[in-house]
């Protein structure tokens, strides 16, 4: 009878007790740049369909309340010497090094926020398949230091939306920096690589042996 009574209490007091639900682990990874290479799903590209307004951007940022928007948002994360913030989130003054072309820049109006990994690549990629708040989402991509980046404007557009069977950043010191922020943003958006993609990363690997790729899913 006693020992009834105790498991009923016992009972009663875990009902009592708030209940919790884990969210899914997405932990980060981190792999050599060749191993990192294999793991990306190889597939045929097809950009059919694809507009650059497909993917909203930039929206409010991190902090919708702050009046930076995502652009505004990367500018202050990556100044070397940060800019001030007035109303509006109108920054001025500043000093940035634009890693592409080994270029220091102090004016962030002749900065580019680069996708390193572009829309249309992403979209060529598996993101015609998405939603358009995950394109919203990876156009905005604040949740990884590797998704965008503040370049020169020239370098960016030099660029356009190829990938690295099809250009490299004009500082060959930064290769390998490059096509390991390249494979970890599409390791994080688990998008795809064709054929002649997969050949440059892996001949471009094979030159970075000391490289690591660090991705995490995005969610």
């Amino acid at each position: 009878m006693f020992t009834t009574v105790l498991r009923g209490l016992a009972a009663a007091s875990l009902a009592l007790l708030p209940l919790t639900v884990s969210a899914p682990a997405h932990a980060a990874e981190t792999l050599p740049l060749s191993e990192a290479v294999t793991r990306l799903p190889v597939a045929a590209e097809s950009r059919d369909g694809y507009t650059r307004d497909a993917f909203r951007h930039w929206n409010a940022g991190a902090d919708p309340s702050d009046g930076c928007n995502t652009r505004a948002e990367v500018l202050i994360a990556e100044a070397v010497d940060p800019p001030a913030v007035g109303d509006n989130c109108r920054l001025t003054g500043g000093r940035w090094w634009s890693y592409y072309d080994q270029t220091w820049v102090t004016s962030g109006s002749g900065l580019d926020i680069d996708h390193v990994t572009p829309l249309a690549e992403a979209w060529d990629s598996g993101a015609s398949a998405w939603s358009a708040q995950r394109r919203e989402a990876y156009a905005n991509d604040l949740g990884a230091d590797t998704s965008l980046v503040a370049v020169t404007a020239r370098s960016n557009r030099s660029k356009s939306d190829r990938d690295p069977a099809q250009w490299l950043p004009p500082a060959a010191e930064v290769h390998c920096r490059y096509v390991a922020e390249w494979t970890a943003t599409k390791l994080r958006w688990a998008l795809s690589a064709d054929e002649a993609e997969v050949a440059a990363l892996r001949e471009a690997a094979a030159d970075c042996p000391a490289q690591t790729v660090t991705f995490e899913p995005a969610v």
